[in-house]
Formats: structure tokens, sequence, C-alpha cells
């Protein structure tokens, strides 16, 4: 069977000390983790962070400059092929030929993994229904909506029966209705098929809803791994969020201290983040250190830690939007060439 590697291990894939430098830039830094079988893992930051670097890694695209990384109990750097023939990847920039059918696209992407013609018709047909794509099997893809698309690219990347499957940054560019969509195919996917999936984005709503465990990722360096709910639990409370220009943050957050009304106090790009035990009762006691110090606040919310606050509490902003490198892992695939 496709995919099905002879070695035992604990994990699907374990990482230690991974590096990679192009040049003078260290783009992933000495990142140690585990992924356990059947587990949707996260890479979750910004843009540029070294996410896609990472999963071409993983995936035999480029190779590291130092560290190790195995799938299934496979050395990614010296047994290329045994991992090969156990991973799928869906790039972050489309792949597809649009001049050809749906069917004709997974039946391509069959025959180059030496799928044979029966098996290969079979799975086709399991593919297109497990994401919804049979009527519009035999329509050019350049017809298709992106959310389509993006369906039809999952649909290949899986069509080989990989035991792990890389998705990186699969949603984006598409609007919300859609990529919740595309959020249930990846769910049944992993449920169903029991395929261990790794998956970039930079959309903390997206990881919150699909990732198992999930690392937080930023300048190359993995800052916090946990599971979303352990990692939104850290921050210890409930957050308050004030908006205050920086000429009065400074004096607002000593008075803050001095009334010890807060478990953590930070200042981020839009003001200051205050965790407190309870929110509601502690608002008026720190809009009156506000009045007292003549700070002017121009809102204030109370809410529950999502995996953004976390991200802002390790990193002292808010995830950038920057232009990622070289468009993704095919595109880093294009730059080997």
């Amino acid at each position: 069977m496709h995919g099905v590697l002879t070695k035992q291990t604990a994990n699907a894939i374990e990482v230690k000390g991974l590096t990679k430098r192009f040049g003078g830039f260290t783009a992933v830094d000495k990142i140690s983790f585990d992924v356990r079988d059947g587990e949707i893992f996260g890479l979750l930051g910004p843009n540029g962070a070294g996410k896609t670097t990472t999963i071409s890694m993983l995936s035999t695209i480029i190779s590291q400059t130092s560290g190790s990384a195995h799938i299934y109990g496979h050395d990614a750097f010296t047994e290329k092929d045994a991992v090969r023939a156990s991973i799928g990847i869906v790039f972050q920039d489309p792949s597809l030929d649009d001049e050809l059918t749906g069917r004709e696209n997974l039946d391509l992407h069959g025959r180059l993994y030496g799928m044979p013609d029966r098996e290969r018709k079979e799975v086709i047909g399991k593919v297109l229904r497990l994401v919804e794509l049979e009527d519009k099997a035999g329509a050019q893809v350049k017809g298709y909506s992106g959310g389509m698309k993006r369906r039809l690219e999952i649909a290949r990347g899986f069509m080989h029966k990989p035991k792990v499957l890389f998705l990186d940054e699969p949603t984006i560019g598409l609007d919300p209705q859609t990529r919740r969509r595309l959020w249930d195919y990846i769910h049944d996917l992993n449920r169903k098929e029991h395929v261990t999936i790794i998956l970039t984005t930079h959309y903390m709503e997206e990881a919150d809803a699909l990732c198992d465990r999930i690392a937080i990722i930023d300048h190359g360096k993995i800052i916090k791994l946990d599971t979303p709910d352990r990692l939104k639990d850290s921050l210890g409370g409930d957050l308050v969020r004030l908006g205050v220009e920086k000429r009065g943050r400074a004096r607002l957050i000593a008075s803050i201290r001095k009334a010890k009304i807060s478990k953590r106090i930070r200042e981020t790009d839009e003001g200051i983040d205050i965790t407190v035990a309870n929110g509601g009762r502690s608002l008026p006691g720190i809009m009156d250190a506000a009045k007292a110090t003549k700070v002017h606040v121009d809102y204030a919310t109370v809410k529950r830690p999502t995996l953004e606050d976390v991200f802002i509490n390790l990193t002292g902003k808010q995830i950038r939007e920057e232009a990622g490198a070289a468009g993704g892992l095919r595109g880093l695939m294009l730059r080997r060439r």
C-alpha cells in the first residue's frame, strides 16, 4: 500500500534542533517538536516566521543546515524516497493545471505516483466524494471557484494515501464561509482516513478550530507549544484591552500596578493589555486608575483570551501580514531550479 513505512515509531514526526540558514539569514532556528500519529498539528505565526521553510525541510524539498527530522522513523534528509512515499503536500500557491479537468488532474497525480489503473480510478472516485466535487469532476479547473480549487488540491494531495499531509496556508485568500467549509473537509480527512496533518497558518481562528496542538513560531523560533485551550488558559484569566495613546501608557501602567489589580500587564501596538482574575469586577478599578492619572481611554473591552491574545502576550505585537518567503512551498521549489 502506498505511504506505509516499515519502521515503527511512537510519533509521526520527530524534529530536533532543526535549523535552516539562507546566507546570513536564519529562517529556522534550532526548533524541536514531535507530532503524534493521527494528530492535526499547527505551525501558527506570521508570514515570514519560518513555517513554510520548516515544512519544506520536513517534506524533503530543501535540506537543513543542521539538526534532524524523522517521518515515521525515516530520516528526512538521508531517506528521502521513503519519506516522499509517505507524504502529501498542498502548496500555498495554486499548482493545478487549469486546462485539465478535475478528474484529469487527479489521474495525472496518480500516474506520477505509479498507482495501478484500477486503484487509481477507485481512489479518484473516493477523494472526489470526500471533497464533494463529483459533479464538477469533468469540468476544466479554470472554471472552478477558489474554494473548489483548494478542495481539489487537498483531494490530490491525498490521492496516493499518504500517512502525513502537509497543508501550507490551505485557506489563504478564501472568503470566511468557504474557509469554514474547507475546515470540515480537513477534519473529515483526519478523522475518517487517520492521516496525520501538519498545517501552517497565520489565521488564529483556523488554528484554534482545527489543531490538536499548536506551535507558535516567530522569527524562526518556537516560542510556545501546547493545545489551544492550554495556550489560552496560560494567560490566567480575563483580558481587559484598553485603547490608550502612547504618551499616557506608562503613567497608567504604573497606577494599575500600584493598585494591584492585574495579574499581568503589557503595552501593545494598540494600547494596554491587562490580565485579571475577573474582568467585570476589575474594570471599574482600572477606569478609576485612568481617571486618577488623567489618562484618556478611547475604548475598553473585556473578553476571554484568544490565540491572538496569547501571541500578543508572547511577542508584544499583533500577527504580521508581511510577504512570505518566495510564495510558499512552491516558491521554494522554483527557487531551487
